[in-house]
């Protein structure tokens, strides 16, 4: 316990970071169906802005282009930005796609947190998120025989309140991280990956 408490103190002070995984799985009748839903699953991780609109889940996401361009159209592609703004909050986090993996049975796209596009020129350049830079999240769907998974895969989770790079955002930074997000992360991506592997219709429908 007493380690636990030194690494958490070490995170909130910025010196430490943390993986997480979430995920959900939905097994389906045959080989065949699960095929399908697999590519509906796929829709699903990379309809970004569709998102925002799965109940319960309550963080906005917005998709931009490489040049900062609000886009509700396109297929998210490396470089592309997205926009998260957590619940109860206006405090806008920035994240950018660094890479995209799409197989037959497989789809996922990562992030790290970054500046705003337009801010991409800057020499001072500040990251808008919580966390650091050198944190990520790759968003996963998968399929093995019968069963889709869906997965949330943070790595390096540390609080972005130290340095140039946290602006004059650190204690906004460390408030968030520790307080806002930290109640919420886990039924936020449980939400999400249950949606990306449809068990929401599935009570919806029953």
């Amino acid at each position: 316990m007493f380690e636990s408490l030194k690494k958490e103190i070490k995170v909130v002070q910025g010196e430490g970071t943390k993986d997480k995984v979430y995920s959900n799985q939905n097994e389906f009748v045959d080989e065949s169906t699960a095929i399908q839903e697999l590519e509906r699953a796929k829709q699903k991780l990379f309809d970004v802005n569709m998102w925002t609109k799965i109940e319960g889940f309550s963080s906005e996401f917005r998709l931009y282009d490489a040049n900062g361009r609000r886009t509700t159209t396109r297929k998210p592609e490396i470089g592309f930005f997205i926009e998260i703004i957590l619940p109860a909050s206006t405090l806008e986090n920035w994240v950018k796609i660094t890479d995209i993996r799409e197989e037959p049975n497989l789809a996922e796209f990562v992030v790290h947190p970054s500046e705003q596009p337009q801010a991409q020129d800057q020499e001072d350049k500040v990251i808008e998120h919580f966390f650091i830079k050198e944190a990520s999240s790759t968003f996963r769907v998968m399929r093995e025989g019968k069963t889709l998974h869906a997965y949330e895969i943070g790595k390096n989770e540390g609080i972005n309140n130290h340095g140039d790079e946290a602006g004059d955002r650190a204690l906004l930074n460390t408030l968030v991280a520790e307080g806002g997000w930290a109640g919420v992360q886990g039924l936020q991506w449980d939400n999400l990956t249950r949606y990306l592997v449809h068990l929401e219709e599935m009570e919806t429908t029953d």
